[in-house]
């Protein structure tokens, strides 16, 4: 069987396809290896720049990620036209692809778009207070596709990025001070002045209460049987749950020393025809 092969014939025809397929096979692994070490030197670059640039560390490794895709996809399509490929097969496969890629993964995609946005403009961090679609509570972790809060019950809730960043985000940790509202209601015999003395003497006492901006006492507005006073006093972000109650307390406490009672809804029922009295009749609800 071996006799009847031509042996200097296939020498010929391989030493034929070396000549021809030669450099371009040289070409196009000296390009590979370039290519590589490029590739590596960027991705130092990268990182280096990634990391004084203080990016979310989230943000940081799917910039790596990406870049590193993108970047030895671009190799192995040179590779590719070197070896004779036309550059169009390649843009119609990684068109293809990524048509794929998008019709399969739409909603993750917009829950990526969102996690970009909230990692490059940072709505909030990690340890902020927020309220997000009526969702109270601590952010715990914010992913590329998904933010977790934690309740103040204990509660985790993940919420899509893609939700996150199309609501309005209550960030209450933002500022280093925020501001604490009381609404009080009295009934109209009870002196103004003297409320608004004692008040503001209850919410200055903490040591934690702002001195600027100052604490102060309003008459908010009249109802129909009762007039509403707003105390309000600053304190720092950090402390406002316990303040809240403290303050509220501290409210209570003063109020009872004075003898100023806070008014209680009244109901008053009266048989048909039996005379209702004018006190009664202006006071009851």
């Amino acid at each position: 069987m071996f006799d009847q092969i031509d042996f200097p014939y296939l020498k010929e025809q391989f030493f034929d396809f070396i000549k021809a397929v030669g450099p371009t096979a040289i070409k196009a692994i000296l390009a590979l290896v370039v290519g590589v070490l490029i590739i590596r030197l960027l991705k130092r670059f990268l990182k280096r720049f990634l990391r004084k640039a203080n990016i979310e560390l989230s943000l940081r490794t799917f910039i790596e990620s990406l870049s590193i895709f993108v970047l030895y996809g671009l190799l192995f399509a040179i590779i590719g036209i070197i070896l004779g490929i036309q550059a169009t097969s390649f843009i119609a496969i990684f068109g293809a692809a990524g048509i794929a890629v998008g019709l399969a993964l739409q909603g993750s995609l917009a829950n990526f778009a969102g996690g970009v946005l909230i990692l490059a403009f940072k709505p909030f961090r990690v340890g902020d207070l927020v309220e997000v679609n009526g969702k109270l509570g601590e952010v715990h972790k914010i992913d590329i596709l998904y933010t977790r809060i934690q309740t103040f019950d204990g509660r985790i809730i993940t919420m899509p990025n893609g939700n996150v960043a199309n609501s309005d985000v209550d960030n209450r940790s933002m500022n280093d001070i925020r501001r604490i509202d009381l609404f009080l209601k009295f009934d109209f015999k009870e002196d103004l002045d003297r409320i608004r003395e004692v008040l503001y003497a209850s919410q200055t006492k903490h040591e934690k209460v702002l001195k600027e901006p100052e604490p102060d006492v309003r008459l908010d507005h009249i109802g129909d049987y009762e007039m509403v006073v707003t105390v309000r006093s600053w304190i720092q972000s950090d402390d406002y749950w316990p303040m809240y109650w403290i303050q509220l307390e501290a409210a209570k406490k003063g109020l009872d020393e004075a003898g100023i009672a806070l008014t209680i809804p009244k109901r008053g029922v009266y048989q048909l025809g039996e005379d209702i009295p004018k006190a009664e009749e202006n006071n009851s609800t």
